[in-house]
């Protein structure tokens, strides 16, 4: 089948957040063929390139949010630079009044359609005044957008502090929903090579900008969409409004952008998978409907760290001798990961402080991944955590003739000390995790990974990873995290059972393969209640070419065909009315009636193929099958 695989500053770019899972999934799914619609974030990314695509990525087409609105306009819009007429600008100030007069409303939706509603409704009117007329970007950034959005936010019932916006906060929420809402105008919209009309499904890779070709994709074609979190989109708007240099009036009204953009995302998906439990709590307070939901864990590449786990799992299988082979360094801590205050190395080294003052031999070392040039806070926070360090352990040295040491090393992956990310795993025999914010804990997999037993801090997925294969104490607790530590250090035996037990659980739960499996069966699931609705040019039939009810013998009574989202070219769709009598009726059968034990309730009619009856397959529907009854 071909996959349309929408993401956001990701893959294929050889930067951002889903470039590494979209890449193993598109690699492992060799037998399906995939289109890739992208929007990229800033100038950067696309100067880094792609990666390497496999073959079976038939076509890429790529958009910027980044550049300028005239730029964007004449190289990207749909139908150019064209500005609308008197009548497409009435149809944009009802549709663009619609939508933001929802992002306005707050939570009193008064009488009529509810919040939702108005939102979709403006939502997908814009999106069809794109489609056919173009002209969507300049309209949204025009003085008659401006205006529509102060009455939405002056009208009775709106918040407070939406009611207070001045003008600079008008222009900023307009700048915002013209780039936001980019992807409306794009020409991607098409049934033929090269549109999502042509694909059978598709797969957003995060919810939000991301899964808004999905949304048009489904509107206008009915291609079913899959929606793929592994960090909730809206959880992370709302950390990074509190950090924008914006009025509380932007504030409030991109908060509710967002909230309308992913509960309409959620309700139009046919399913949704979370990356953890976590992320799926967030989409049920979100809106998404639970019976959508279905977990499916970012699949990890386990064969780098097999050299460290099978080690380790040889010095379990000889006693957990201390310092033995695989063991690590007997009365090591280790901190692997990238440096931000989320990470709180601070707590970390205080801890670690705790430790030594009971343990005076153990060492801590903190290997961090290489930090960009760009990025001045990670840079501020690593030379803020060195001083610390630096206060809390003077050098210190075995007599007075030898060289001072500290017993806390800052070191990088790639340096000496760990040349590759296993052997920073292996550099020590307990890791740690102390930070206070987190949503899949990936540095703790590849710990489990390498069968090192590990402390960590209950955020985010900690817990649902660990499953009981390591130690949980509360964040920002100094004093808990280096009992915790101490505990395992003095324990040898503990320690090696607690490491293997968590490298078992790490390959049954959070491989590659186990992902590609279950998104395997997801697709099929999808596109076998969604088929095909496109001719076969060639005399091999198209896996799900045909739905499975247009296999079973017969015909179902009722007047209307069933709605797949896209018409068939060859099919016709005939009623009893019009034929007398189904195909296959014994004779004396009255007309309309089915034959036998199949006359029961009637159903909604299937599609009768104009040419021969295919072979019969199994009917494939939720509802009450009255042949499979008739067989029993």
């Amino acid at each position: 089948m071909r996959i349309g695989l929408l993401t956001e500053g990701g893959y294929p770019y050889a930067t951002g957040e889903s470039r590494f899972w979209c890449d193993r999934l598109v690699r492992g799914l060799a037998r399906h063929a995939f289109d890739l619609y992208a929007l990229s974030r800033s100038a950067d990314q696309e100067e880094q390139g792609w990666l390497e695509l496999p073959p079976q990525v038939q076509r890429v087409r790529t958009a910027p949010l980044w550049v300028s609105e005239a730029d964007f306009r004449t190289s990207y819009g749909r139908l150019g630079a064209r500005t609308h007429g008197r009548r497409e600008r009435r149809r944009f100030d009802e549709h663009f009044g619609e939508l933001v007069s929802a992002v306005c409303a707050g939570e009193t939706a008064g009488d009529g359609p509810t919040v939702a509603e108005r939102f979709s409704a403006g939502l997908y009117g814009l999106a069809e005044l794109a489609r056919e007329k173009g002209g969507l970007h300049t309209a949204l950034r025009s003085e008659r957008a401006v205006r529509a959005l102060e009455r939405a936010c002056r009208a009775p019932g709106a918040p407070r502090v939406v009611q207070i916006a001045k003008v600079p906060d008008y222009l900023a929420f307009a700048d915002f929903l013209e780039r936001t809402l980019r992807p409306l105008s794009l020409d991607w919209y098409d049934a033929g090579e090269g549109g999502l009309g042509a694909v059978d499904l598709c797969h957003a890779a995060s919810g939000g900008t991301a899964a808004l070709p999905g949304l048009l994709a489904k509107r206008f074609f009915g291609v079913p969409l899959l929606v793929t979190e592994y960090g909730v989109q809206l959880r992370a708007h709302y950390l990074a409004a509190q950090e924008a240099e914006s009025s509380a009036s932007v504030r409030t009204l991109l908060a509710s952008f967002q909230g309308l953009l992913a509960a309409e995302v959620y309700a139009q998906a046919a399913v949704i998978t979370p990356g953890n439990a976590h992320a799926r709590r967030w989409q049920e307070r979100c809106g998404a409907d639970r019976a959508k939901l279905r977990t499916v864990y970012p699949g990890m590449d386990s064969e780098r760290f097999a050299t460290v786990g099978e080690a380790t799992g040889e010095a379990m299988g000889e006693a957990a001798t201390p310092g033995g082979p695989g063991a690590g360094p007997d009365g090591t801590l280790v901190w692997v990961g990238r440096v931000d205050p989320t990470k709180d190395l601070v707590a970390l080294l205080h801890a670690f402080a705790a430790v030594r003052r009971a343990e005076p031999d153990v060492r801590l070392r903190i290997i961090a991944a290489p930090i960009a040039e760009p990025d001045r806070t990670a840079r501020g926070y690593l030379a803020h955590c060195r001083a610390l360090a630096a206060q809390l352990f003077p050098d210190e040295a075995a007599d007075a003739y030898a060289e001072g040491e500290s017993p806390v090393s800052f070191e990088e992956i790639g340096g000496p000390g760990a040349p590759e990310l296993a052997d920073a795993y292996a550099a020590g025999s307990v890791v740690v995790l102390s930070s206070v914010v987190e949503g899949f804990p990936i540095g703790l997999v590849e710990a489990m990974f390498c069968g090192r037993a590990t402390v960590s801090t209950d955020v985010g997925a900690v817990v649902e990873v660990i499953g009981g294969t390591g130690l949980v104490v509360p964040p920002r607790n100094p004093r808990a995290l280096a009992d915790a530590c101490l505990a395992l250090l003095r324990d040898p035996e503990r320690r090696a059972r607690l490491g293997a037990a968590g490298r078992a659980r790490a390959l049954e739960l959070f491989t590659v393969e186990q992902n590609l499996a279950a998104f395997r069966g997801i697709y099929l699931e999808l596109v076998s209640h969604c088929p095909v609705r496109r001719e076969t040019r060639d005399a091999d039939p198209l896996p799900f070419e045909f739905p499975a009810e247009a296999y079973v013998p017969g015909t179902w009574t009722g007047g209307a065909p069933l709605d797949f989202g896209r018409t068939p070219s060859w099919a016709a769709y005939e009623t009893p009315e019009e034929t007398g009598t189904p195909p296959g009726t014994p004779p004396g059968t009255p007309p309309g009636a089915l034959p036998g034990a199949l006359s029961g309730e009637p159903l909604a009619a299937v599609a009768v193929l104009a040419e021969p009856d295919p072979p019969h397959a199994e009917y494939l529907s939720d509802t009450t099958d009255p042949v499979r009854e008739a067989r029993t």
